[in-house]
């Protein structure tokens, strides 16, 4: 969650506890939730019968789409707060990259180191000299992500987005005097167009033919995705500069995003796949259609009893989750267990691993959440660089 003090928990009295406090907006938890829990069902369907697999799959999203959205809102809300300073200055482009990272870094580079030493003892061959692109999120910049790691993908998308937007904003108001605004929406604009000529460039090339190379040139690098994040800044904009439009309609907009989503699922799977709607135009009008649910949900502020219990740890532990399911859990977790010495039936096979799968999944993510994660938040509010 892009927070500018971590609105995670107070001290947790037991391993796997997670305690709530009331600094959350439950609307905006209840879209990270799902995007967290499309992102892992779908990680995980190799483990269920794809007969059962294709019914569920109808009813799964773009979750990492989602994310981008979502992030790009809140860090847009971050930002303009900040340009808005009347004593602006470099101090504070450096306090909100440090406040940024603190929260992201530590658990990316635990995972990483984790799955760089299971290699290097565990897979022959195992090549180290290119894995450096990780640790300066170059990897898929503009090119195909390699097999390691490779939920990072995504990460390296925010974290160019965390360095790039804040600076020519930062440029934009701060050295050529625009107004804020006006920064905003062009700086948006543009990216946006960048990103959706960058995907036409690539179909128009006639490259895209399948799901292999939807999926490596456009889907998953970084000059191709940041438009989703720009969607998000935009939002922040006119939740901040023209909020009685974002509100008035809130409602309205929910279900025109709603329509939108289901009707972009529905293209996909029935009319011309990888053509050119999928390849040029599908990232931009999913992530127009999440920014139409931000309104509503943005004004959904609390809420109460197990749901409400339920959406929160999730969306706490979102992040964890992201980063240990695929790689740690069913490349190195699962694939090392013998799972015919446990049990012979094939049905209940599938059972257990996917129980396992999904077990593994929340267990480390709420222990690197409260061992890693928010010691981190908590170190990185008691550290003031303005």
């Amino acid at each position: 969650m892009a927070d500018t003090k971590y609105s995670g928990t107070d001290e947790s009295y037991s391993l796997l506890t997670i305690k709530f406090n009331d600094r959350r907006i439950f609307g905006l938890d209840i879209l990270r939730s799902l995007a967290i829990l499309f992102v892992v069902i779908g990680h995980g369907g190799y483990l269920l019968e794809s007969e059962y697999f294709k019914y569920i799959n109808f009813f799964i999203f773009d979750g990492v789409s989602i994310f981008f959205v979502l992030s790009g809102f809140l860090i847009g809300v971050i930002l303009i707060k900040i340009l808005n300073n009347d004593n602006l200055s470099t101090t504070h482009l450096m306090d909100f990259w440090f406040r940024r990272w603190m929260r992201t870094l530590p658990n990316y580079f635990f995972v990483l180191f984790i799955l760089l030493a299971l290699n290097m003892l565990f897979t022959p061959r195992f090549v180290m000299s290119d894995k450096i692109y990780y640790i300066f999120f170059i990897q898929n910049f503009s090119s195909i992500h390699p097999n390691f790691f490779p939920e990072a993908w995504s990460l390296s998308i925010e974290e160019w987005f965390y360095l790039l937007i804040p600076t020519i904003l930062f440029i934009s108001v701060y050295y050529l005097r625009l107004k804020i605004g006006i920064s905003i929406i062009v700086t948006a604009s543009l990216i946006i167009l960048f990103s959706i000529y960058m995907r036409y460039i690539r179909f128009n090339a006639g490259l895209i033919d399948d799901e292999e190379s939807w999926n490596y040139l456009l889907r998953s690098q970084v000059i191709t995705r940041l438009d989703s994040l720009l969607f998000g800044v935009l939002g922040a904009f006119f939740y901040l500069y023209r909020f009685k439009y974002w509100n008035k309609y809130k409602v309205a907009y929910f279900g025109v995003g709603i329509v939108i989503l289901i009707m972009n699922k529905f293209n996909i799977q029935h009319y011309q796949p990888y053509g050119f709607y999928q390849s040029v135009a599908l990232f931009s009008t999913n992530s127009f259609a999440t920014l139409l649910l931000l309104p509503f949900l943005n004004s959904v502020k609390t809420g109460k009893g197990v749901f409400y219990k339920i959406i929160t740890l999730i969306s706490l532990i979102s992040y964890s989750m992201y980063l240990t399911n695929l790689s740690v859990v069913q490349y190195w977790i699962l694939e090392s267990i013998d799972w015919e010495l446990l049990i012979s039936n094939s049905y209940l096979l599938i059972v257990l691993k996917y129980f396992a799968y999904w077990s593994f999944t929340l267990g480390i993510s709420i222990l690197m959440y409260k061992f890693i994660e928010l010691p981190f938040l908590r170190l990185r509010d008691k550290i003031m660089i303005i």
